[in-house]
């Protein structure tokens, strides 16, 4: 697969998929930025991309973010469709500091994998579903 991008700062280094070790691609910060605990803030990310129809970009945390940064990605995963393209479609992170913190360029804080659309889903109502009683919650079924 082939996707256009636009790279918004010349300071982070260009993307790459680095085959066999994971999916998922990091994002850098575009940007020097320093947040007071409790602060929120759109980190650039410095960049923006073509999807293709029918595609998204499923953006969250990488598993150091919080304790390299004390930042939380306040939507938890950030959604971007392939209709956000337009030539100042830049990609942000929205975050909230959970202490005081500095951020600086090229510093990976989230990353991001392309994930095709959900298909179209019809819901059939039942009375009954056809499978174990678990207990109501998650896989144990203990609250």
């Amino acid at each position: 697969m082939n996707i256009k991008i636009k790279y918004f700062s010349d300071k982070i280094e260009k993307l790459r998929y680095i085959d066999g070790k994971s999916d998922w691609i990091d994002l850098r910060c575009a940007e020097e930025i320093s947040l007071k605990k409790g602060e929120f803030k759109l980190i650039p990310l410095g960049i923006g991309m073509k999807l293709p129809k029918g595609y998204e970009a499923h953006v969250v945390p990488r598993s150091s973010t919080f304790k390299n940064f004390g930042i939380i990605q306040t939507n938890h995963m950030g959604v971007i469709d392939y209709t956000y393209s337009g030539d100042n479609d830049q990609w942000f992170m929205p975050v909230y500091a959970v202490r005081d913190t500095e951020i600086h360029v090229n510093d990976r804080v989230c990353q991001f994998r392309v994930m095709e659309n959900q298909p179209a889903i019809e819901f059939d109502e039942v009375d009954h579903l056809d499978e174990t009683d678990r207990g109501g919650f998650g896989s144990t079924g203990k609250a």
